[in-house]
């Protein structure tokens, strides 16, 4: 009589423990058909009581199970479902390495895991036992296949591919060809490239190109005299005739687009005063430095380019 209190007692002490893991259930895109070398899926769902959490130490390391299965992957997903429970999903990855001579079922073993609620008092566990299941493996040939006198022919004919119109391909790609050549030339128009170096209308654009030129074979003195001539040649060019200082409000007129342009421009005929007709390269180099002077350059250009 002693015996039964305490069977009582053990059992409500158990009762909880058993209450931590709800439930626990297989899921396989399917349980036969595979060969060797085949990846096996599966997906175990654990279902616990709110507050529990997985213990991802208690899961199975990759590698081999038995002789003739490798687990190759382990991930879990944990969540909340619609009744409150904690559900953990683990999803694996075998690989089959049987070979089989014939069509039979073997069976996958099962493993435990372990789930923790841990809380203020202290942390809590629970092992949810995941069961062994099945698969059916397949041989992937015959045992005895009907005799061949070409040994050849015990394989099967290559599958035809079909041919392929390389029609529109070809269509497209040049249509894509024809339009990059096109952007091409639309650049080397606005850039003054090419056949398009020595067109009218883009005397800036030359001139630019010109002073370019000259900083590569002239520097001091030379070069900044180069820059200006450079600066004379595009204003007389731009306007068909010479354009003096004295002529610059009338340039102006006459091209309304510089006129942003003027300041620089009056800096650019006092320089040019100075060395040209002063004699005074130093001085003419303080009023218009060289880098202004090729930058003023510059934005009558782009200027010219949008006019």
């Amino acid at each position: 009589m002693r015996a039964l209190p305490l069977a009582l007692l053990l059992a409500l002490v158990s009762l909880p423990a058993a209450a931590q893991v709800r439930s626990v259930e297989l899921r396989t895109p399917r349980a036969f058909g595979y060969f060797q070398g085949d990846l096996v899926q599966v997906q175990a769902e654990i279902r616990t009581d709110p507050g529990f959490t997985l213990q991802r130490s208690s899961l199975p390391k990759p590698g081999p199970v038995t002789y003739w299965l490798d687990l190759r992957d382990v991930r879990t997903e944990e969540s909340r479902g619609a009744d409150g429970a904690h559900v953990i999903r683990l999803r694996l990855t075998y690989q089959d390495f049987y070979v089989a001579l014939d069509a039979r079922t073997l069976e996958v073993p099962g493993f435990p895991v372990t789930v923790e609620n841990a809380g203020a008092n202290g942390s809590t566990t629970a092992v949810a036992q995941l069961p062994a299941w099945k698969i059916g493996v397949s041989p992937l040939r015959e045992v005895q296949p009907e005799r061949r006198d070409d040994p050849a022919e015990y394989l099967r004919p290559d599958g035809r591919a079909p041919r392929l119109d390389l029609q529109p391909a070809l269509a497209s790609a040049a249509g894509f060809l024809a339009l990059a050549v096109l952007a091409l030339l639309l650049l080397a128009y606005d850039r003054a490239w090419w056949i398009f170096r020595s067109r009218r209308g883009r005397p800036f654009a030359l001139a630019l190109k010109a002073l370019r030129r000259a900083k590569r074979r002239s520097q001091g003195e030379a070069l900044y005299r180069e820059a200006l001539l450079a600066l004379h040649r595009g204003l007389d060019a731009t306007d068909g005739r010479r354009v003096l200082a004295d002529d610059l409000p009338d340039f102006l007129g006459r091209h309304p687009a510089l006129r942003g342009q003027a300041r620089g421009l009056e800096r650019f005929f006092s320089a040019s005063r100075l060395a040209f007709f002063g004699r005074d390269t130093a001085g003419a180099g303080t009023t218009l430095p060289l880098p202004e002077a090729e930058a003023l350059l510059r934005r009558l250009g782009a200027v010219e380019r949008s006019a």
